[in-house]
């Protein structure tokens, strides 16, 4: 499992147009929106199974495989929503507190639902509009004020406008949740999975409706819920007559990702009260294992992971986590590697997966293992260019080669994910210098320019 902290101003870009952020910040638009710390997961176990219920539902809806980009955010709340550019944003918290993966799915498809319409794309201009008609309404309030000198009329003139703005834009959100349940509910058809899972997920929210907005998920501020829409849910399941069903191993996988995140993203109290040594389900020892690792107990850790081996010969993602306990753990690379390439073998597409086998080859710092770490690094980059972890392992393998100058231009393509403009600069320069005429020179010369560019803006920005 990799952390990736979002720079602010990166984060900023991402999420301002969410329309939880929005409509915390009274309409005061992206400098409001602002979200220090904002950080992405990314583990291929976890990103598989979620791929395993989007890609379905985006087939169903006749979306192409790329046309969204999903991405998993630490934290704790339920919530899941969409974004400008096709941005798909799901937290930790919505599967670990989901009750089952048919929630998981139901709240997938409502989100997929929001994409379908267009919802996001049409927000900006409703927010516009509010704003203008909130502006008007001060203004009138204003002038009523100035003319009967009474200040009371410019606060009531206010508050009014703000008050019509604010109720005429819910009523947009309403609207659009209403769509989307709408077309969940064709997307789940279609595929004859569950209705009942967001509509279990809707009525378990719904105890949080006289709750201060501040002890609310987000998902349910965002996500406006109203008696109507549990009850279309409900209608809906009625004239189904049954209720379809998932695939039964994605509720297997679903329980083990569940459990993988605790492990990871939980203190040890929390893991126990969620799995107490009385379960011994593989699901629990997966939790545990984790924790004897987090807590530095290697060799009970990787016991426990081979014995859920034993029983799941073919699962990639434990051979990959033997492979981290043992590489992070206590650095020993030389056991890890085949344990990651068993992981790579079982998963060749998996990207994170070809990295981490690409690190622990790394840190053999043997010259043919060198060679072999960047052709691994290579393999994971072609599958996602936006690895930062397998561009600094290229580097640093091209480097211990002798290899200066694509090292250089390795290092440059991680700090240009990373926004770092000064590393960008620095290394596409000496880049530009080591590497002969070809594409490689050509590439280093376009982040060299990419880094300047952004940084006059930023200046400009800044005055």
């Amino acid at each position: 499992m990799v952390l990736v902290a979002l720079a602010t101003r990166a984060a900023r870009i991402t999420l301002s147009s969410a329309l939880a952020i929005v409509l915390l910040a009274g309409f005061s638009g992206g400098a409001a929106a602002q979200r220090d710390g904002v950080t992405l997961i990314r583990d291929a176990e976890t990103e598989s199974l979620l791929r395993a219920i989007y890609a379905p539902l985006f087939g169903a809806a006749g979306l192409g495989r790329n046309f969204v980009k999903v991405s998993i955010i630490r934290d704790r709340s339920i919530n899941a929503f969409v974004t400008t550019g096709n941005r798909m944003f799901i937290n930790t918290g919505l599967m670990m507190q989901a009750s089952s993966v048919e929630e998981l799915a139901g709240v997938l498809a409502h989100e997929t639902g929001h994409v379908v319409g267009g919802h996001v794309a049409r927000l900006p201009e409703e927010i516009r509009n509010a704003q203008i008609r909130a502006l008007v309404a001060a203004l009138l309030g204003a002038a009523a004020g100035v003319a009967t000198r009474q200040g009371e009329a410019v606060a009531g003139g206010a508050i009014a406008g703000q008050s019509m703005a604010l109720r005429e834009l819910f009523s947009f959100t309403r609207t659009q949740e209403n769509a989307a349940d709408l077309a969940a509910v064709t997307l789940l058809n279609r595929l004859n999975w569950p209705l009942g899972g967001l509509l279990q997920l809707m009525e378990r929210l719904q105890g949080q409706e006289l709750m201060l907005s501040e002890r609310q998920d987000p998902y349910l501020r965002t996500h406006p819920l109203t008696r109507d829409r549990i009850e279309f849910l409900r209608g809906q399941i009625e004239r189904r007559g049954s209720d379809g069903a998932l695939p039964r191993e994605l509720g297997q996988r679903f329980a083990m990702v569940r459990a993988k995140l605790f492990g990871f993203l939980e203190s040890g109290a929390a893991i126990q009260r969620a799995y107490p040594p009385t379960d011994t389900s593989e699901p629990a020892r997966y939790a545990r294992a984790i924790q004897s690792f987090r807590a530095g107990r290697i060799d009970e850790a990787v016991a426990e992971i081979d014995r859920l081996i034993a029983s799941n010969p073919a699962s990639p993602w434990l051979n990959e986590v033997k492979g981290q306990f043992l590489l992070e753990g206590s650095g020993r690379a030389r056991e890890a590697v085949p344990a990651y390439r068993e992981a790579a073998r079982l998963a060749p597409s998996e990207p994170l997966v070809r990295a981490g086998l690409a690190r622990a080859l790394l840190a053999l710092d043997e010259p043919a293992q060198l060679r072999a770490a960047a052709a691994e690094a290579e393999a994971a980059l072609r599958l996602d260019p936006s690895l930062g972890m397998a561009w600094n392992t290229l580097g640093l393998a091209r480097g211990r080669l002798g290899e200066e100058g694509l090292a250089a231009l390795a290092l440059a393509e991680e700090a240009a994910l990373a926004g770092d403009l000064l590393t960008q600069r620095q290394m596409a320069a000496r880049a530009e210098r080591l590497l002969p005429a070809g594409p490689s020179r050509l590439r280093a010369q376009d982040l060299a320019n990419a880094a300047r560019i952004e940084r006059e803006e930023r200046r400009r920005e800044r005055r």
